[in-house]
């Protein structure tokens, strides 16, 4: 302790700059779990001053006071470490299983007084030597149950252990259920160990029944040399790191126990044209990146601050991140860091309001005609919304397809962050054919595109069909007749709202 402390006051005097700058540099030079107790530990000592200073009778301060320390959280982690025979081999110049119970033991001694927190040991493969086609899968014993500062007499069973036996993780995470306390506190399992599950059973299907009944969070397991062809095994376990060699388990039993400690979170800052986080109501999902399966979808929110939602999260994972404005807003292999919180800013967020419709709003024979939204000089549809439906969309360029009779494109249409951006085409009008038998017969615009066709014989024109205004010419021959001198051409004019009438008869 007395070395860290010169640690700190040499750091302290080494940069140049404010007071604030020099403390977060000599701060930053300790280790993790070290500054972490010390500011604590400042924490501490000034809840003991505001508390005296609030007892005095000549201040008239609150007669409430509260601290973080009176407010922590209740947090269990429970140590499953691996004794099986396998942890006899060597890593990096030592047996495997000295170099876990050795730094783990260094951690468990910086963990010591974190209010709130209680440690558990359970341990398999220490019990019964392992004999090929005997193995036993009861192997697994919870050698020291769930308190508060139980750290030395974990570190002294730690010590003791043998690596004797087999590997049975599935019934070890399904035993460790009933480790935990019924208390509602946030329960951590953080697995140690060097090889895959020996017993036939499926440790990814318990991890996922204990976190879908809410008994733990995603597990952490710490694989030691593991080999590369089972890895992938541990993944739909819980989040896996792998520790290729002393120093990095160090480090990463570091992280995890951490991570298990103080949660992670993040929030999304949807940026405006005036760079300010102020876009919101947007649906947002977070997806893991490795298999692309959704982690949490929510609905953005600002409380009454105009602050976004903050999210927890388990930062050990990479995350795609989607904004489902429209188009959409998406970030790939997003890394978290662990222990802070986390701002994920989306620029150029701000929308503007589109509306497709008829002229004067009027409803008409189409219904609810799908209208298709492109982004511009693009066929991939964005969105298919209602005739007067009203849709936000990204500052930009759009273009919009009404499927009317003949259809329409209205290209180029200006979204302004904000703005309200009506799109309208004129109200159709009706052509009425009276007369007409079964036939072949066809509408064609003046483009000479085909609008209407009835090519099989056995259905007549006659009846009542929209079209937007222009002009149109109608063909037509009757099923029986087989000569051109029998064909009807008519060439008409529509005009919005109103009903133009062909008949056989002239």
């Amino acid at each position: 302790m007395t070395s860290n402390l010169k640690l700190l006051w040499v750091n302290w005097k080494k940069p140049s700059g404010t007071i604030k700058e020099r403390n977060r540099y000599a701060l930053d030079s300790l280790p993790s779990i070290l500054r972490r107790n010390l500011l604590r530990a400042v924490q501490c000592v000034w809840f003991g001053v505001s508390c005296f200073l609030a007892g005095l009778p000549a201040l008239s301060w609150g007669q409430e006071v509260t601290s973080d320390a009176a407010n922590v959280e209740s947090v269990e982690i429970l140590f499953v470490f691996d004794a099986s025979n396998s942890m006899n081999a060597f890593w990096d110049g030592n047996r495997k299983i000295e170099v876990a119970t050795r730094l783990l033991s260094e951690s468990l001694e910086e963990l010591y007084g974190i209010p709130g927190l209680k440690l558990g040991l359970r341990v398999y493969g220490h019990q019964t030597k392992f004999i090929e086609g005997q193995q036993d899968c009861d192997d697994t014993e919870l050698v020291i149950a769930f308190s508060k500062g139980n750290n030395l007499l974990i570190r002294k069973a730690l010590g003791r252990l043998q690596a004797r036996g087999t590997t049975p993780i599935a019934r070890s995470l399904q035993r460790a259920a009933s480790d935990f306390s019924d208390l509602n506190s946030r329960k951590v399992i953080i697995l140690i160990t060097d090889g895959i599950e020996a017993c036939d059973e499926d440790p990814c299907v318990v991890s996922k029944l204990l976190q879908e009944q809410g008994v733990i969070v995603k597990p952490f397991i710490i694989g030691i040399g593991i080999d590369e062809t089972y890895k992938e095994t541990f993944r739909c376990v819980g989040n896996f790191f792998d520790a290729a060699d002393t120093d990095t388990f160090r480090e990463i039993l570091d992280i995890v126990i951490e991570q298990a400690i103080n949660d992670t979170s993040f929030e999304v800052d949807l940026i405006d044209g005036n760079g300010e986080a102020s876009v919101t109501d947007v649906a947002i999902t977070l997806l893991d990146a490795h298999d692309e399966s959704t982690s949490l979808q929510w609905m953005h929110t600002l409380n009454e601050f105009g602050n976004p939602d903050t999210i927890p999260v388990d930062p050990i994972p990479t995350y795609d991140v989607i904004v489902h404005t429209v188009p959409q807003l998406r970030r790939n292999d997003v890394r978290l860091q662990p222990r802070i919180h986390n701002h994920l800013r989306f620029e150029n967020a701000g929308q503007g309001v589109l509306r497709a419709e008829f002229a004067r709003g009027l409803r008409n024979g189409y219904g609810k005609l799908p209208i298709t939204i492109c982004a511009a000089g693009s066929s991939v549809p964005l969105i298919v919304i209602s005739v007067n439906q009203e849709v936000h969309l990204l500052e930009g360029s759009y273009d919009v397809y009404f499927p009317t009779h003949p259809p329409l494109m209205v290209s180029d249409v200006s979204i302004q962050e904000g703005s309200l951006s009506p799109v309208s085409i004129p109200q159709p009008g009706v052509l009425q054919l009276n007369g007409f038998l079964m036939g072949f017969a066809m509408v064609l615009d003046a483009n000479h595109e085909v609008v209407y066709q009835w090519k099989s014989g056995k259905s007549t024109p006659t009846g009542q069909h929209l079209l937007q205004p222009g002009d149109y010419t109608f063909v037509y021959r009757a099923r029986s007749a087989q000569s051109l001198d029998f064909s009807f051409v008519k060439s008409f004019n529509i005009r919005s709202g109103n009903t133009t009438h062909l008949s056989i008869n002239g």
